[in-house]
């Protein structure tokens, strides 16, 4: 088992700076994905870990020695690219065996290296076909496999299945699940821009913005206690709601009013001098249902219907400076469109942060 250890970890390339000010501790046997917008560093950081990076400042270590200047042959780690990258002219079971046989391993210790991530990856009655001949789905199991043989340290994953189609990409996220409880001691780092495969996978989710850290931790946790309205909206899908209110009451709870009407109480202590402010309350669509009461949190006119048989999506004309709000409703819900609708959530469900995006739960 292995731990990493990045500190003021940071990369530029000249002028421009990548990342700032990384630290982040990997425990022995994580699986740790790494989840961001296009351009916020999470590619270059793996491969900064992987050694295919040079690191512009701060410290990485492996199991506490310190790797910055070490070959990234050297480093016990393998990567997973999100092209395969397989050799065309060699059969699956060639195409994994390749980097032993480079490495000078005996025929036996190839056999039986092979032959076993085979049968962990279902790929043992395959060994003797070329790619040309695999599904998409089957060739990155041999890309995963080529690593397993290896017996690496620390298994890195850059976006692995952002090449498959929608039912490929299940079906190989279910399996590199599995792959993950039947190697339970392995540390895994997997880079992906699909929240999906970050809820579904990962110990830990680590939230990249702009080459800052927003957020690390758990995915229920990042789900039900963001740190900021960043995290807020990019975990979730729809993304959470934002909602411009003031705030009328303070104390133990969180009295706000709706600059369209609505008002909510939210059980967030709050302190005196938030008296009057201006705030954001988040709700996430899941969460909303509709009321036909004077108690709401918002009305608005809907705009658009997606009947998807198990739930119903409901998007409503934006406000005035913000953006559109969206309601998902479990089952059907028959709406005509332009119907002018009030929305409520329950209080324990309410997100509420400050001006400057922070949550309220993390003064």
């Amino acid at each position: 088992m292995t731990s990493l250890s990045l500190k003021d970890v940071s990369k530029s390339y000249g002028a421009v700076e990548v990342l700032r000010d990384i630290n982040l501790e990997i425990q022995e046997g994580e699986l740790i994905v790494f989840v961001g917008p296009s351009g916020c560093g999470k590619s270059t950081l793996l491969r900064m870990i992987a050694g295919l990076e040079s690191i512009t400042g701060g410290t990485l270590d492996i199991d506490g020695v310190q790797v910055n200047d070490v070959p990234p042959a050297q480093r016990g780690i393998a990567m997973v690219f999100q092209s395969y990258a397989l050799y065309p002219h060699m059969t699956v079971y060639d195409n994994m065996a390749f980097a032993l046989r480079l490495a000078g391993k005996t025929s036996n210790e190839i056999d039986s290296a092979v032959k076993s991530a085979a049968k962990t990856l279902q790929l043992d009655h395959l060994l003797d076909r070329l790619p040309k001949a695999l599904s998409g789905g089957q060739r990155q199991r041999v890309a995963i496999g080529r690593s397993i043989v290896r017996d690496p340290k620390v298994f890195l994953f850059d976006e692995p299945l952002s090449n498959l189609d929608a039912a490929l990409r299940v079906a190989t996220r279910i399996e590199i699940a599995q792959l993950k409880e039947s190697m339970p001691q392995s540390t895994m780092i997997y880079v992906t821009h699909d929240q999906v495969e970050a809820m579904t996978l990962a110990s830990r989710i680590v939230v990249l913005h702009g080459g800052n850290i927003e957020q690390v931790g758990a995915p229920l946790e990042l789900y039900e206690r963001p740190a900021n309205t960043f995290v807020a909206q990019f975990i979730g899908s729809p993304a959470m709601n934002m909602v411009d209110a003031t705030v009328t009451a303070t104390g133990a709870e969180t009295s706000l009013r709706m600059d369209d009407g609505g008002h909510a109480t939210v059980p967030i202590a709050s302190l005196e001098s938030d008296m009057g402010k201006k705030v954001k309350l988040g709700v996430r669509p899941e969460d909303l249902s509709i009321t036909e009461t004077d108690d709401f949190l918002v009305a608005a006119k809907l705009a658009i219907v997606e009947a998807l048989g198990e739930t119903t999506v409901l998007y409503f004309d934006p406000r005035e400076g913000a953006d559109a709000f969206i309601a998902k409703l479990p089952g059907i819900h028959k709406v005509a469109k332009g119907t002018e609708l009030k929305l409520t959530a329950p209080a324990e469900k309410l997100h509420l942060f400050d001006e400057s995006g922070k949550s309220f739960l993390y003064r």
